[in-house]
């Protein structure tokens, strides 16, 4: 019987032997998928293909397109939101670029594996790569997600661009207060490239969504096999490599847990909110005219004075260490927070927290009326003083706001980052 694309076989050429999935090829080479994941390219000439397993063929059934309706007994009810990204994308073989092409429906056919684990709704919200994200965005995606919940989801997937994914996890965070999981899920390689890490992804993404974790998350993969993914908190989640499959990190913070592949083993390591304990409600007003400034040595204070007389209504400032900036950006500092635009102090460090009363420099910036950012990631920081402005206007309540802990954004204690991975 003649191996087909999608089989399990074993390749040998030359006195080597290679098995794993037949892929498609457009080079005229063998492509395997191999255990851990990965693809290999072997030259065709003196190779043999022996056939191991035939593909198993699976049919998905029918989507729902309604609103779901409460049934006892059945499946998780799990709706995905699409909005793009790579885990929706193919190449282009005429450019070689990837595009946005598939709708959620698309995912669920490419993905057998997601088949069982739960009923389907699918809604497209976006189809846009997520550098074209935008706060007005982020809005109308909370309230998709508030509209699902409300019509009886037990856990949401959003499929989301990698590359911004961490803006949008924060601002759904505090924009929504949810009963059910939340999970964004993205992949570093589109489907039809080697190693796409866009099926497993989706499959732990699918686990998180049916289990007790009723929070806003990422689930990415936690190492470069086909082994585990994290489960990161929505507000402490950075990328950390601009390809690697295990580019997503837990900052300040252990992540949430991790799943196991392909047992699809639910594993935590830290506390969370339980589903169920908090009631469905949405604060979705943003303020977006605000801007995020890393200081660079020697940078004159034009960007934050700029920033200030242009109608920016609240301003991050990514210091340098514990967080400080030349003495000589403090006045403007001052005219900010004078002119009632809250300026909130960062770093630029990966880990550790800002603490302006160790040195003057940082009591100075504390006097001229800045709000301390504790261990929020830089970017964090910005989306909730963005959600800030949209529950006050008055200054001081931002202060307050923002040296709160909404979603997990602030620790009391911030987490020692180990030298190696979290396992």
């Amino acid at each position: 019987m003649q191996a087909e694309e999608g089989d399990k076989v074993r390749v040998e050429r030359k006195g080597m032997q290679y098995e794993g999935i037949l892929m498609p090829s457009q080079t005229g080479k063998i492509v395997l998928k191999l255990k851990n994941g990965y693809n290999i390219g072997i030259k065709r000439d003196s190779a043999s293909i022996t056939l191991l397993e035939k593909k198993e063929e699976k049919k998905m059934r029918e989507l729902p397109s309604k609103p779901f309706r409460k049934v006892e007994g059945k499946l998780p009810r799990i709706s995905i939101l699409s909005t793009g990204g790579t885990i929706a994308s193919k190449i282009d073989y005429r450019t070689g670029a990837v595009t946005s092409q598939f709708s959620a429906e698309d995912i669920l056919r490419a993905i057998p594996e997601l088949e069982g684990l739960g009923d389907y709704n699918c809604r497209m919200i976006y189809n846009i790569l997520s550098e074209n994200m935008r706060p007005s965005y982020w809005v109308e995606l909370a309230r998709a997600v508030y509209e699902e919940i409300k019509n009886g989801a037990d856990g949401i997937i959003i499929t989301h661009g990698t590359d911004t994914m961490m803006y949008t996890a924060a601002a759904l965070s505090f924009m929504i207060e949810t009963p059910v999981p939340v999970v964004l899920v993205g992949s570093q390689r589109s489907a039809d490239r080697p190693s796409s890490d866009n099926a497993m992804n989706a499959v732990c993404a699918a686990a998180v969504a049916a289990s007790d974790i009723a929070e806003v998350c990422v689930v990415m993969h936690g190492s470069t096999s086909d082994d585990f993914c994290y489960i990161h908190r929505g507000t402490k989640v950075r990328k950390m490599h601009t390809s690697r499959r295990d580019a997503f990190q837990s900052i300040n913070a252990k992540p949430i847990g991790r799943v196991d592949y392909p047992s699809r083993e639910v594993k935590t390591f830290s506390g969370y909110i339980r589903r169920g304990e908090k009631k469905p409600a949405l604060h979705d007003k943003l303020e977006s005219k605000c801007a995020l400034i890393k200081y660079t040595t020697g940078a004159s204070g034009e960007s934050l004075l700029f920033h200030s007389g242009s109608g920016y209504k609240g301003i991050v400032l990514e210091g340098t260490g514990l967080g400080h900036v030349s003495t000589e950006w403090i006045p403007l500092i001052r005219n900010a927070t004078d002119a009632g635009i809250p300026v909130v102090m960062t770093s630029q460090c990966i880990n550790g927290r800002v603490c302006d009363r160790v040195y003057d420099t940082g009591r100075d910036i504390l006097r001229a009326g800045a709000i301390e950012g504790e261990d929020m990631l830089p970017e964090v920081a910005l989306v909730k003083l963005m959600w800030s402005l949209g529950q006050s206007s008055d200054i001081e309540k931002i202060r307050e706001i923002m040296r709160t802990s909404i979603a997990g954004e602030i620790t009391r204690s911030t987490y020692v980052q180990p030298s190696c991975r979290f396992l």
